[in-house]
């Protein structure tokens, strides 16, 4: 086994009667904690429109800020959504932002969930080709002076991006989802992936396996990182006892933007025809259904002592051999002691068992 990495996911998930400043600088401590325990990165996703999900609407602003604080962690949007963003407009936001962090930023891209297109206005039909321009355009506006482009919603002539990133040629790349065609096309350009999350293990298996093979094929280094939510103490009875009201929460605060896409066919059909077929179907809205035991049962979050926890990592790499596992330790309106000591029992009593 390899030396692996670890890292701390997190969506800023807020209650409804949470303070949204509160709970950002929540988050920041964290990071903090999590660069003196030694964690290699710490990760946002970017969302909007929806504050249980995550409020986290600019992840570069946070990591410029918290890059000023912390010495080492390096620091990953996942994701950025294309598809919302001028790429041109975003290359130069994230090249200020590599700069400002010491060359510590990480870039993950990503088409981003399906309920964010009706609420921002932009039609869910172009998401599709909007992403694809944007994985053309963002490589190229890191290392080319000067570049034109021809895509299918931009048409650009001569056009040079400032600044250019730190990091040369450009910042690491992750792509997120489960789209084994996106997977397919990381590959083939030699980039990370990431999965994981809140979905069982059995959606990302498939894809999984077709990024490896495309690796091979296009002689490139495959890396994967794998996310779940954690939940540590000293003993199984107390960690289930305290973690079940968060856990809970946890899902229903992922699945609660689902339910604008209800009830709603021409909506449904849309999804279905812009490749967003998994938010047409009731998959999501079934994690309602799934009880504590059933989460734990299915191993879709890891709750219990830390040597628990060692073991189902052990049992998760034997099946797909990750390069890097992410924890969610804060999630579901959780109290703060509570994601201070997961990220503090996971960092001294589970990831030396890996390195």
């Amino acid at each position: 086994m390899s030396e692996i990495k670890f890292g701390i996911y997190c969506e800023m998930q807020t209650a409804p009667d949470k303070n949204h400043a509160e709970l950002t600088w929540e988050v920041f401590r964290l990071i903090e904690q999590a660069d003196q325990l030694g964690y290699d990165v710490y990760a946002v996703i970017e969302h909007h429109a929806f504050q249980t999900f995550g409020i986290s609407a600019n992840p570069l602003a946070m990591f410029s800020a918290a890059a000023q604080r912390t010495k080492n962690i390096r620091f990953r949007t996942m994701c950025n959504t294309l598809p919302l963003h001028n790429p041109v407009v975003l290359a130069g936001e994230i090249a200020e932002a590599d700069i400002l962090t010491g060359g510590r930023l990480d870039v993950g891209v990503g088409r981003g969930h399906a309920w964010l297109y009706p609420k921002l206005g932009i039609p869910m039909a172009e998401s599709g080709g909007r992403f694809r321009d944007g994985l053309e355009v963002l490589p190229r506006a890191w290392t080319e002076e000067s570049f034109s482009f021809d895509g299918e919603f931009y048409h650009l002539k001569d056009v040079s991006v400032a600044p250019k990133p730190l990091q040369q040629p450009h910042p690491p790349i992750f792509m997120t989802g489960t789209s084994g065609q996106g997977f397919k096309d990381a590959a083939r350009k030699g980039w990370n992936i990431c999965c994981g999350g809140p979905a069982p293990l059995e959606v990302f298996l498939e894809s999984i396996g077709i990024y490896r093979e495309a690796c091979k094929e296009h002689n490139t280094q495959p890396y994967l990182t794998y996310v779940r939510a954690v939940f540590l103490a000293d003993d199984e009875a107390t960690a289930h006892k305290e973690a079940k009201e968060a856990i809970l929460n946890f899902y229903d605060f992922n699945v609660r933007p689902h339910d604008s896409l209800q009830n709603n066919d021409a909506l449904a059909q849309e999804m279905i025809d812009a490749g967003y077929g998994f938010y047409a179907s009731d998959m999501l809205q079934q994690m309602k259904q799934f009880s504590y035991d059933d989460l734990i049962d299915q191993d879709m979050v890891y709750v219990g002592t830390p040597a628990q926890v060692t073991r189902k990592l052990q049992d998760l790499y034997s099946q797909i051999e990750f390069d890097e596992f992410d924890i969610v330790s804060h999630y579901g309106d959780i109290d703060m002691h509570k994601a201070y000591r997961n990220q503090e029992m996971f960092a001294r009593q589970v990831m030396p068992a890996f390195r």
